[in-house]
């Protein structure tokens, strides 16, 4: 019986050859990874990858916030590979985005070789990976006071978390938009994080990445 691993090719769209350079060295380690092609602009990268799709795409996010992300959207449009953004620095509401336009991994370049590669290999099973580094500290203050929220703003944080808007949690709870408002008011202040964007981050650590509507 043919135990082989599965062999995942990658490409990887970089504006520094070097960097390009250096994870095509470190998959050249692996079994399971082969390197397909490296792209420095975005443009190259479309064309390669409607050419000789990979299985894997690692993009710069140097290239451009709205660059990378109408990329990645584009990409998501028709079968395409699976793609992983990393970059030298990455905010949380960034990854966000992100995954949100398809991306299926985020990543900081600086994360070690290991990290790295567990990343791709899980993003190839066909799973979502975010760095656990980048929302860290923000579990960390949410922890530390969630415990002081009333049960309505538990409510209303749970419903938030599943990507209802105002309006939605308004109906569900028999309340008018005007106090979800202010519920979630207390709640930024009680829990420390910054945002709508910083609630959704709650479900991906707790391995429940939904569909965030706009509101």
């Amino acid at each position: 019986m043919d135990r082989s691993p599965a062999i995942h090719t990658v490409g990887c769209c970089e504006a520094q050859p070097l960097t390009a350079e250096g994870l095509k060295a470190v998959l050249a380690q692996t079994e399971d990874f082969q390197w397909a092609w490296a792209a420095h602009s975005l443009d190259t990268g479309r064309q390669l990858a409607d050419l000789r799709p990979p299985s894997l795409l690692v993009v710069d996010k140097s290239f451009g916030m709205q660059g990378v992300l109408e990329w990645v959207l584009e990409l998501r449009s028709r079968p395409a590979p699976a793609v992983v953004v990393w970059g030298l620095s990455i905010s949380e509401a960034e990854a966000l985005r992100f995954l949100q336009a398809g991306a299926k991994g985020v990543i900081r370049k600086s994360a070690e070789v290991v990290t790295i590669l567990m990343c791709l290999r899980t993003v190839a099973t066909g799973s979502t990976w975010i760095e656990d580094l980048l929302f860290r500290g923000a579990a960390r203050r949410e922890r530390t006071h969630r415990s002081e929220l009333t049960p309505r703003e538990q409510q209303v944080l749970e419903l938030v978390e599943q990507g209802l808007k105002n309006s939605e949690i308004a109906r569900e709870l028999g309340i008018r938009p005007g106090t979800v408002k202010i519920h979630l008011k207390h709640i930024f202040e009680k829990t420390g994080v910054r945002g709508r964007y910083g609630l959704a981050l709650s479900n991906l650590r707790d391995g429940r990445l939904t569909a965030w509507r706009q509101m």
